[in-house]
């Protein structure tokens, strides 16, 4: 018999483990032998990551054309303590319109048996039960597409395909008035405008924050203008009242940057282009033709609209004047370096809010649980955290403060900021002058956002649905200090030489792009600096020999790795081509006994 499929490296794929059990089946819990003859792609994420939200909105497309064959399952894999928490995901699932199960991991048993080492990371399982493809980041829905639809063909020859209905069953659909609210902002009229997120919405409230005024968005996950009844959001985030009296609004899954018309409610675009930002792409120019990347918050400063731009780690302006757009600051490399604009690095920054002097732009940088600003001269400042990997609830001094991936920041009147701490349900504050943090309140549910109305302060409680107002009280609340790290186990390694590789096998029918060049880059750093005493720094090789100072005993290695590929087809004049990224925060601890070797999968299979 001549069976000319080519043969690819097949690995039994471990089993589906997880204490959180299963969501988005109607109750029903799964083994890989009940999904025997469907192709299964497992997608590690967690809900704090915007690059894992990224991916669920390239998989949707794939989700839909195959539903018979495919099943997508979302195996959550914490980060931070709080999303350990079962009701957590369960909120995040619907948050973020996951329409496929959703297996809760919060110990990271499955995550461990397949050895993943980033969020996000994709899996592909064929019928048979095999493991026939890694990838780790973003941008590989192509690939993934192209390999599903081999798999159809090889198993349908082999009668190992199984079609029908998968196991997804969708929940039952809650009747509150806003469905995980994202910000709010003060009107001039006394009214409140609120992101109604999860609904695709913009909800005006009257003062009292419960009373609806008016609705402006179709309330369907699209992009369109027009009138308030009309136009279209999808999952809409940050706002700002405009010099104009219009509002600006972030349109984080779109990409752009809206405008509404507050006394008429029409609805227009100001940036974007509906496509998400990569690499190589403009980072300036006319804001109608510049791709943006999921704009989570937007504040107006020194003239400029400042963008939040979480989808890449960095600040962007827009000039209302010119209407062009440009980075302000970041180099989209993930981590917290304070310096000028061009150097600093940020980890999707997610609130913004003008200090009441106007000298200070205040961020949350979420993913580094930190408070940070910018100053008149575009020069970054930390305030208050460490890193990507340090988290907790902690008051005191700044220095040794925590907070858990805080997502809004407002400024008050005594030059104070408060920070929404999302993920410790608590409305924290910064004083500048003392250099202290205290707590304001708590149990709150993930408060996102609050503004200021006179002496009160009214919070976004973004799991609660709703709009909570406080008295800002004269004296702080205590809490217990609680300090975490992330779960993560640190990959033990060798001290002296240790060799990275990254692996990426361009997918069936497309070979690496290098057309202008080297079609690779690679850029390694470390937390604490000390840590590489050789490798660090930028290159075209995907495989470079680091070597680690034994005097460390532990850290973090930073790995951001691109590779581009286009269609391998001498006849087409302009192949399509992709670009596939990913960055890496590797914990490690240095061992004598521990591996020489660090291999990091971008895509395919490592065959090591």
């Amino acid at each position: 018999m001549n069976d000319s499929t080519p043969r690819r490296v097949r690995v039994r794929a471990p089993e589906l483990v997880g204490r959180g059990g299963w969501l988005n089946t109607g109750g029903e819990q799964y083994t890989l032998a009940d999904l025997r003859g469907r192709i299964v792609i497992l997608d590690f994420w967690t809900f704090c990551c915007i690059n894992c939200l990224h991916v669920l909105d390239e998989l949707r497309e794939l989700e839909e054309k195959h539903r018979d064959t495919v099943v997508i399952i979302g195996v959550h894999s914490p980060k931070f303590v709080h999303e350990a928490e079962h009701q957590a995901v369960v909120d995040a699932v619907e948050r973020y319109g996951v329409e496929h199960p959703v297996l809760d991991d919060p110990e990271l048993a499955t995550w461990k048996q397949y050895a993943v080492r980033a969020w996000p990371t994709l899996v592909v399982i064929d019928p048979e039960g095999y493991v026939v493809a890694q990838h780790a980041g973003e941008g590989h829905a192509h690939a993934i597409a192209r390999l599903v639809e081999e798999l159809e063909r090889e198993h349908a020859a082999k009668g190992t395909l199984r079609r029908g209905d998968g196991p997804y069953v969708a929940p039952e659909p809650e009747p509150t008035t806003l469905r995980f609210p994202g910000k709010a902002l003060a009107l001039p009229s006394g009214t409140f405008l609120v992101s109604d997120t999860t609904r695709h919405q913009l909800v005006e409230l009257a003062a009292d924050g419960e009373t609806v005024v008016r609705r402006i968005g179709s309330g369907v996950r699209g992009f369109s203008d027009g009138p308030a009844e009309a136009a279209s959001f999808s999952e809409p985030q940050g706002l700002a009242l405009l010099d104009d009296g219009a509002v600006v609004v972030a349109d984080t899954v779109n990409h752009a940057l809206r405008r509404l018309d507050l006394a008429t409610g029409e609805v227009g675009t100001l940036a974007g282009t509906g496509t998400q930002w990569w690499q190589g792409s403009p980072t300036s120019g006319p804001a109608r033709e510049v791709d943006l990347s999921s704009p989570w918050d937007v504040a107006v400063f020194g003239g400029r609209v400042w963008i939040a731009m979480a989808g890449v780690h960095q600040l962007w302006t827009y000039d209302p004047g010119t209407a062009t757009v440009a980075v302000a600051a970041g180099t989209t490399n993930e981590g917290l370096v304070d310096g000028p604009g061009a150097q600093a690095w940020f980890a999707q920054p997610s609130g913004l809010a003008v200090s009441a002097d106007g000298e200070r732009l205040w961020l949350a940088d979420s993913e580094t649980s930190a408070l940070r600003w910018v100053d008149r001269d575009g020069a970054v400042h930390t305030a208050v955290g460490t890193g990507l990997f340090d988290f907790g609830h902690r008051d005191g001094a700044a220095e040794q403060a925590l907070f858990q991936h805080p997502l809004g920041v407002t400024a008050l009147p005594d030059g104070s900021v408060a920070v929404s701490d999302t993920y410790n349900h608590a409305l924290r504050r910064y004083d500048p002058a003392t250099g202290e943090v205290t707590t304001l309140a708590t149990d709150l549910r993930e408060p996102s956002d609050a503004v200021l109305v006179g002496e009160d302060i009214v919070v976004v409680e973004s799991a609660r649905h709703r709009l909570t107002r406080l008295r800002l009280p004269e004296e702080a609340v205590q809490v217990a200090s609680v300090a975490h790290r992330t779960q993560r186990a640190a990959t033990e390694v060798a001290p002296g030489g240790l060799r990275l590789e990254v692996v990426f096998q361009a997918p069936d029918g497309q070979k690496l792009d290098t057309r202008y060049g080297p079609s690779t880059r690679l850029l390694v750093s470390s937390t604490p600096p000390e840590l590489l005493l050789q490798g660090e720094g930028a290159g075209t090789d995907l495989a470079r020999e680091l070597e680690l100072n034994p005097s460390i005993s532990e850290g973090v290695l930073h790995v951001s790795a691109m590779a581009a590929s286009c269609d391998d087809d001498p006849a087409n004049e302009y192949p399509a081509c992709h670009v596939h990224q990913q960055d890496w925060g590797v914990p490690v601890r240095v061992t004598e006994s521990g591996a020489t070797r660090l291999p990091l999968v971008l895509a395919g299979m490592d065959a090591e």
